[in-house]
């Protein structure tokens, strides 16, 4: 009997082409918040607290401007919407799993019609400034302080009955990698590791391909 598979997709830096959080920071954020990225990449601090501590520097009354200001820059990434409907086609289930935040992730992706097959952070605006809230934290296999942890998520599909697909570009994508039938990179950072560790990877630019790779690929899924 073939394995279903089942793909889940990374938002920021791969469905869309650039990094959102990174991009709201250097718009809206004080200069203190170069400090909370530095000791993030270096990881002195997890990405749940370092995430948790870059959107705390931000006033709730700024929602508005920092959607408008999103939706106005945001590039998706080439062929997506044509990558959405072959899944559909093809009968794979598609996951966004992502470390962004739900106040701009579900927007941007309701044309698609992907609200019911989104995991990410949430967000609380009652307060004087954002804070972030964590409805997909690590489980007992995990002590990382993900935030949206992706590796916990891909653990719910049982590995017999799943051909689990990783697509990404970044580090908070590489634990989900390691547990992956088959990764999907769009950068080097990630493509890099993989090689390293010796994990099952394709490079890609845009969705397009990874079209005509899973076309290839279904006969052999086993």
């Amino acid at each position: 009997m073939k394995k279903k598979r089942i793909i889940f997709c990374d938002f920021d830096g791969t469905i869309t082409t650039s990094d959102n959080i990174i991009a709201i920071m250097k718009e809206f954020a004080p200069p203190e918040w170069e400090g909370i990225k530095d000791r993030i990449l270096a990881q002195e601090v997890s990405i749940q607290e370092g995430v948790g501590a870059l959107f705390n520097t931000l006033p709730s009354h700024k929602k508005n401007a920092i959607e408008d200001f999103l939706f106005s820059q945001i590039v998706i990434r080439d062929g997506f919407e044509e990558f959405v409907s072959y899944t559909r086609k093809e009968n794979i289930e598609l996951k966004v799993v992502s470390g962004g935040i739900d106040f701009f992730v579900y927007p941007l992706l309701k044309p698609y019609g992907l609200e019911k097959d989104i995991f990410c952070n949430g967000s609380d605006f009652s307060g004087e400034r954002i804070r972030i809230t964590w409805p997909h934290a690590c489980d007992e296999n995990c002590s990382n302080g993900c935030g949206c942890c992706k590796p916990s998520i891909l653990r719910t599909y049982p590995a017999q009955d799943y051909y689990k697909i990783v697509i990404g570009d970044s580090v908070t994508d590489l634990e989900a990698a390691k547990i992956a039938d088959h990764v999907y990179a769009c950068d080097d950072y990630l493509a890099d590791k993989c090689e390293e560790l010796g994990l099952t990877y394709t490079r890609f630019h845009s969705f397009h391909e990874i079209i005509e790779k899973l076309e290839h690929q279904k006969e052999a899924v086993s």
